[in-house]
C-alpha cells in the first residue's frame, strides 16, 4: 500500500500553493547561499573536474553547457562554502585554438557548484569544442554541436536514446561503445540513478543505503557520473533528458511514494531529489526546480525533418490503479480523469503536434505506451497487466491515440525506456482489433545494466505472451545495450545495438535486429 487512509486526506488537501507555504523553510535553506559572494581566490583540496563535462538541449544557435566542481565527490563534493567564477572557451576545433567565445558564470553553493552555462548567438548545425576553468584547474574538452535553423532542408540526423542504468547490475558497456558512434544526439528516458540501498551480490556497489537526503542523493550522482564511460558519452554529443521514477522513488506518481510516508516528508524528499537532478543535468534555467517542482516536458526540433516532444510522466501523473499490481485491469484502469501527463502537459503536447511541420514527430516518454497483455498463456492464465504503463491509463491513451488519427501529424513514433528489455509495437487505432488502422509504431530500449526481472525465466514468461498480441512485432529480454536511429526524410531506421556483457567495462556491441519505418506509411518492416 503506498499510503495511509490519513495521507490520502492529507494530500487531497495540498494543492500547489499549500505545499509550498508549508515547504517554505526547507525551500528557503536551499536557496540561501545563492547570493554569497564569490570567493576571490580559489584553491581546491583536489581535481575539482571529477564529474567531467556535458552538453545539452541544443538549440539552432546554441546550448547548455554543464559540469559540477567537486573535489571530494563522494563526500558531499568537497568545496569551500562560497560561489566560485567558472570560465568556459568554446572553439570551432578540438584544440581551442580558433576561439569563438569565452565566458564567465558562477559555480553557487547552494546548487552544489554546478553549472549551467546556456550558450547563445553561435552557428546553426555546427560542432564545437569547450572546456572550464577554475582555479587554475581546466576541465576535459567536450565536444557539441548546435541544431540546423528551423525548417532547414535536413538529409539525415542520427541520434541514441538509453535508459535504466542501475550501477549496481553491471557496468556500462554500452555507454563505451555509444561514445564511439556518429551522432548528432542523444537521449535518455529516465532512471539516470537509482535510489536504493547497497547490494551485496553485485557487480559494483551503491554507496549508502536509499538516498533521502541532499547530500545523499548528491553523493548518488556522483558515483553514477565518476563513471569512465558514462563520462566519455556526455563529453562527446549533446543530451537531452527526461525522468522516470528511480531518480526519486521507484513507481512514485505525483506526491504518491512507494512505500509508507507522509505527504509531507514524501513532498520534501521529492523536492530535494528534483534539485539534484537538475544540478547534475545540463538543463536549462527554466527547468531550475523551485521547491517540489521542476519543469521538465519540452519539445526539441531539428530543421524540417524531426520534433521531439520530451514528456513527464512521474511528476503529474495520478495514482496507478488495481494497487499498482500486475493483473487484470480493474475499472480504475479506464477513468476518463485518470491521466499520466496531466491536463496542462498533455494541451501542450497536442498543440506542438497539431503546429508541426516536420517530416517526422516524436514522442519520447518512459513507461510502454502500447497495449500488452502479458498473460493468457499456460504459465500466466488469464489477463495480466501493468498498470504502471499506459496500460493503467487507457482512457489518456485512448485520447492520444485519436488526436494522432484525427489530426494526423506526420509520421508519429514513440520511444520509450524503464522495462529493460527491447521492444517493437505498431500503435493501432484499437489494439484489441488486429484489423484496425496503424497510426505510428513505438520503439521501446533495453537498459544499459538494469536487469529485465530474473532474466531468462522472465525472458521466456513474456515471449509466449507476445504470439497473443499481435501488433508486437519483435521482443528481446536477455540483452543491455541501447538504440541507435537514422532518421531521413524518406525513412526511419532503428536499430538495437546490444554488447556480449556488463560484467565487464568493455565488450563488443552488435545490432541485435533493425527495422525500418517509411514516411507516410504507418507501420514497421525489417530492415
Amino acid at each position: 500500500m503506498k499510503r495511509s487512509s490519513i495521507d490520502r486526506l492529507m494530500y487531497s488537501q495540498l494543492n500547489r500553493r499549500g505545499l509550498l507555504a508549508g515547504m517554505g523553510a526547507f525551500t528557503g535553506l536551499m536557496l540561501a547561499g545563492q547570493h554569497t559572494s564569490v570567493l576571490a581566490q580559489t584553491r581546491f583540496s583536489s581535481y575539482p573536474f571529477t564529474l567531467g563535462v556535458a552538453s545539452g538541449d541544443p538549440l539552432p544557435d546554441g546550448f547548455v553547457l554543464w559540469t559540477r566542481l567537486a573535489p571530494d565527490p563522494l563526500n558531499g563534493g568537497g568545496m569551500p562554502p562560497g560561489n566560485v567564477t567558472v570560465t568556459c572557451t568554446i572553439a570551432t576545433d578540438e584544440a581551442l585554438r580558433n576561439v569563438v567565445r569565452r565566458e564567465s558564470t558562477v559555480a553557487r553553493a547552494a546548487m552544489g557548484h554546478s553549472v549551467h552555462l546556456e550558450v547563445s548567438g553561435l552557428e546553426p548545425d555546427r560542432v564545437y569544442w569547450y572546456r572550464f576553468e577554475a582555479g587554475g584547474e581546466e576541465s576535459p574538452v567536450g565536444r557539441t554541436r548546435t541544431a540546423p535553423a528551423p525548417g532547414a532542408p535536413l538529409n539525415q540526423f542520427r541520434f541514441a536514446f538509453a535508459s535504466c542504468q542501475e550501477y549496481q547490475n553491471g557496468f556500462y558497456t554500452a555507454y563505451q561503445n555509444m561514445a564511439r558512434e556518429d551522432l548528432d544526439l542523444v537521449i535518455h528516458l529516465g532512471d539516470y540513478i537509482y535510489e536504493g540501498g547497497i547490494s551485496s551480490n553485485a557487480v559494483r556497489q551503491h554507496n549508502s543505503d536509499e538516498v533521502i537526503t541532499l547530500e545523499e542523493y548528491r553523493n548518488r550522482y556522483a558515483l553514477y557520473r565518476l563513471d569512465p564511460n558514462l563520462q566519455a558519452t556526455h563529453a562527446a554529443f549533446p543530451w537531452t533528458f527526461t525522468w522516470d521514477d528511480h531518480e526519486i522513488d521507484n513507481n512514485y506518481a505525483n506526491f504518491v511514494p512507494e512505500d509508507e510516508q507522509s505527504a509531507r516528508d514524501f513532498a520534501i524528499r521529492r523536492a530535494v531529489a528534483y534539485q539534484v537532478y537538475y544540478e547534475h543535468m545540463p538543463l536549462r534555467r527554466l527547468s531550475a526546480s523551485r521547491g517540489a517542482f521542476l519543469q521538465l516536458y519540452r519539445r526539441l526540433s531539428f530543421g524540417n525533418l524531426v520534433t521531439f516532444n520530451i514528456l513527464d510522466t512521474r511528476q503529474y501523473r495520478t495514482d496507478q490503479p488495481c494497487g499498482d499490481q500486475f493483473g487484470p485491469r480493474c475499472v480504475e484502469a479506464f477513468n476518463e480523469t485518470a491521466t499520466m501527463t496531466g491536463q496542462r502537459q498533455e494541451d501542450w503536447l497536442f498543440s506542438g503536434l497539431n503546429r508541426s511541420n516536420t517530416r517526422w514527430n516524436v514522442l519520447a516518454q518512459q513507461t510502454i505506451f502500447s497495449q500488452f497483455n502479458f498473460g493468457n498463456t499456460q504459465v500466466l492464465p488469464g489477463d495480466f497487466f501493468n498498470p504502471d504503463q499506459w496500460d493503467g491509463y487507457v482512457a489518456q491513451r485512448d485520447r492520444v491515440i485519436q488526436f494522432l488519427q484525427a489530426r494526423r501529424p506526420s509520421n508519429p513514433i514513440v520511444i520509450t525506456g524503464d522495462i529493460h528489455s527491447s521492444w517493437v509495437h505498431d500503435i493501432k487505432a484499437d489494439f484489441d482489433n488486429p484489423a484496425s488502422a496503424t497510426i505510428g509504431t513505438e520503439f521501446v530500449g533495453t537498459s544499459i545494466s538494469s536487469s529485465f526481472g530474473d532474466g531468462a525465466e522472465t525472458n521466456a514468461v513474456v515471449s509466449l505472451a507476445v504470439p497473443g498480441n499481435p501488433h508486437t512485432k519483435f521482443f528481446d529480454g536477455l540483452n543491455r545495450g541501447y538504440v541507435r536511429c537514422t532518421v531521413t526524410p524518406n525513412t526511419w531506421q532503428t536499430d538495437y545495438r546490444t554488447v556480449d556483457t556488463i560484467e565487464s567495462p568493455t565488450s563488443a556491441v552488435q545490432t541485435l535486429a533493425s527495422f525500418v519505418v517509411e514516411n507516410g506509411r504507418p507501420g514497421v518492416q525489417p530492415a
